[in-house]
């Protein structure tokens, strides 16, 4: 008897596969997070004993956790395929962008994401989201048409039924596959510990340097520093997300392995984003303002 972690598991495959084979040029985005892991997780399944046919796209912020980066390295070589780096540090570098007075680089991940797609020639790229997450993120299908700058308009989604998917596109447009967009955070976790994946160990209880600001424990690093007033504490921490240093908390926890995470997640009552993203904070439509201009 399939249980609701096959079903999932059978979705997003068939998902995967579809893309592979409607598409020609796919790229899958892979930050080594826990969603982009389990997405890279399934696109293995999906094409063994082969490789998986389409590269990993990490859009580097320069703000990444060290320890995701070489989590993030050690997975492709694990995997036996090709990473593809963006970097918003060039863009900075070249006058391109400029840093925002928050200090926080994900917002400025945009222009490079939509200059990668289109130097590479992708016509789609797998996405890690979940309906869960945002409500945002909750109006996606699970093909979703960008136009030819890169845009998503909430307003025109096309029906997806009997797990039916329009790929249809024009020259310069793309579509963004969301494979995970029927599960939960706890389906993730569900799923990471029923496969034995392996994940950055911040996602799991260890002790940190850390302060508080807004509500939110953060960790003390590179680019996250203490204001005066702000008392740094060891904490016994792990962390929900991992975004960047820069705009991402940590939650108090003593969680030391999937299965009591499991059992940690399936009593929050907050989303994972909601309370640890500072850049989701912004206000309320932060993140389809980001969606609707190109980003994730």
């Amino acid at each position: 008897m399939l249980t609701d972690l096959d079903l999932l598991e059978s979705e997003a495959i068939h998902i995967i596969r579809e893309v592979v084979a409607e598409f020609e040029r796919p790229g899958m985005l892979f930050s080594g997070g826990k969603d982009s892991v389990v997405m890279a997780h399934l696109a293995a399944k999906a094409f063994f004993p082969g490789t998986i046919p389409f590269p990993l796209v990490h859009i580097d912020t320069g703000h990444n956790f060290p320890e995701v980066l070489e989590f993030r390295d050690r997975t492709v070589r694990r995997l036996r395929t090709r990473l593809v780096v963006g970097s918003v540090q060039d863009y900075i570098d070249r006058g391109e962008l400029a840093e925002r007075p928050d200090g926080s680089r994900n917002p400025l991940q945009t222009v490079p994401l939509l200059d990668t797609i289109a130097a590479h020639r992708f016509d789609a790229v797998f996405g890690g989201g979940r309906r869960d997450e945002d409500k945002a993120r909750a109006k996606e299908r699970v093909l979703s048409l960008r136009d030819e700058f890169g845009q998503w308009d909430p307003r025109h989604q096309r029906p997806e039924l009997w797990n039916l998917y329009n790929g249809r596109h024009r020259e310069g447009q793309h579509v963004r596959a969301f494979p995970l967009s029927n599960w939960t955070e706890l389906d993730v976790w569900r799923y990471i510990e029923r496969e034995g994946i392996d994940l950055p160990e911040l996602y799991y209880a260890h002790e940190r340097p850390t302060f508080l600001r807004d509500g939110m424990i953060r960790a003390v690093g590179e680019v996250s520093r203490p204001e005066p007033g702000e008392e740094v504490v060891t904490r016994t921490v792990r962390y929900r997300t991992v975004g960047d240093m820069s705009c991402t908390g940590a939650v108090a926890s003593d969680a030391r392995t999937a299965a009591e995470v499991v059992e940690e997640v399936a009593v929050s009552t907050l989303t994972e984003r909601g309370a640890t993203r500072a850049d989701d904070r912004i206000s309320e439509a932060a993140m389809e303002d980001r969606k609707k201009d190109g980003y994730f």
